[in-house]
């Protein structure tokens, strides 16, 4: 009888790509190891898998080395920010301020 195998994806998109990879891993396979065993770095020029922040479908996993995969899991890779968000909420208000401002001149 052969070992029950858990279906999970692994996914990574870039702003000129997306990668999906389907693959079977055995009960017990962390989010880490599933993720290298997709061979997703073979295929991703400079992704650094082993620093990469996880989740589950949108929702990061702090402990992706201890965590244990479910079946039908959506692993996603996260890239880090380019821009913190608040920063460019604070720039965009600032700049409605400005438009008003001048409008009521």
């Amino acid at each position: 009888m052969s070992e029950r195998r858990l279906p999970v994806e692994v996914v990574y998109a870039t702003a000129e790509q997306q990668w999906l990879l389907a693959l079977d891993v055995a009960p017990g396979t962390t989010l880490r190891e599933a993720v290298r065993l997709s061979g997703i770095a073979g295929q991703v020029p400079g992704l650094d898998v082993e620093a990469c922040p996880l989740g589950i479908f949108g929702k990061v996993v702090s402990d992706a080395e201890q965590q244990a995969v479910s079946e039908g899991d959506r692993i996603e890779l996260y890239r880090p920010l380019l821009v913190d968000p608040k920063e460019v909420r604070k720039q965009r208000a600032a700049k409605v301020a400005r438009v008003f401002k001048k409008a009521k001149r």
